[in-house]
């Protein structure tokens, strides 16, 4: 048995829930969605026969239950990837460590983590109101490389690549690249459009806007859209994926980014009405999870 964790390091709740989360290991089944909007967990579970559990703390909105026989939690996790950092150390406790003894388990689980989210598009060949499937996340956050063993599910050559082509400045954090699940992407993601989703650590500045403030890399979104690395390119740009992919990764989870791409930055096109093209997404990853393989 390893040595139990210190109550500074796992933090839990009077009533044995993980801090943050405020979930018990019962309350989360093996598919997970996540989401960035806490009210578009309510929009998902509408869809649910049956709904077993509802937690709300913070931005962490949790609805737990049943759809055509499959257990399903959905979870918001509000906006970037520090709080990604927040639910995946956090749902991996709730399932790889004893919350009881505040042991890590000999046998381990690992959870299919899908994210459904809206983005924009970085070629004008992708279409407002079209899915995006992320075959990679690359961080500009700088989020995994406070982690041991970054190196294990990084992809230096596409960072290095990348820095070259967009003559990356020295004080911003260095990248990092990692592929989506396999098995996921066979799943739900198979006939979306593919690509490499950058990740940023802010909407305006990090993601090329200006209002008052200039960006440090002016051309940001052109160089991003220039990129090539063999047959990838960079498709879009959000704030949460390449944390999921790195940590779910790292913890040997499965995890998958699809998402509505609501804007394309290129041609400056913004959906006239984004809420059917969520809604046709959420039936989609629903009914392919539902499936048994």
């Amino acid at each position: 048995m390893s040595n139990p964790i210190a109550e500074s390091e796992l933090i839990l709740n009077p009533d044995g829930s993980i801090y943050h989360l405020k979930l018990l290991p019962e309350n989360l089944a093996d598919d997970v969605i996540v989401v960035g909007d806490q009210a578009r967990v309510e929009t998902i579970s509408a869809h649910f026969e049956s709904i077993d559990c509802r937690v709300q703390n913070r931005e962490f909105v949790t609805h737990t239950g049943i759809y055509k026989g499959k257990r399903i939690t959905v979870l918001s996790t509000g906006i970037g990837t520090d709080n990604i950092d927040i639910v995946l150390n956090e749902l991996d406790a709730l399932v790889n460590i004893d919350l009881s003894t505040r042991t890590i388990k000999a046998q381990k689980k690992s959870l299919n983590i899908i994210r459904i989210g809206t983005s924009g598009a970085l070629q004008g060949d992708i279409p407002v109101d079209s899915f995006v499937a992320s075959s990679h996340g690359m961080g500009f956050d700088g989020l995994l490389n406070y982690y041991a063993g970054r190196d294990l599910c990084d992809e230096p050559a596409v960072a290095e690549a990348f820095m070259s082509h967009s003559g990356w400045l020295k004080g911003l954090p260095y990248p990092y690249v990692v592929k989506a699940s396999d098995k996921l992407m066979k799943q739900i993601g198979f006939d979306m459009q593919k690509g490499i989703t950058a990740t940023a650590p802010g909407f305006y500045g990090p993601q090329g806007r200006q209002l008052r403030l200039a960006p440090s890399l002016a051309d940001l979104n052109e160089k991003l859209g220039s990129f090539r690395h063999g047959d990838d390119r960079v498709t879009n740009f959000e704030m949460e994926t390449s944390a999921l992919y790195g940590l779910g990764r790292l913890l040997g989870h499965e995890c998958l980014t699809v998402c509505a791409i609501i804007a394309n930055r290129v041609v400056r096109q913004y959906s006239k009405d984004y809420h059917p093209v969520i809604e046709k997404l959420v039936h989609t990853v629903l009914e392919r999870l539902s499936v048994k393989n």
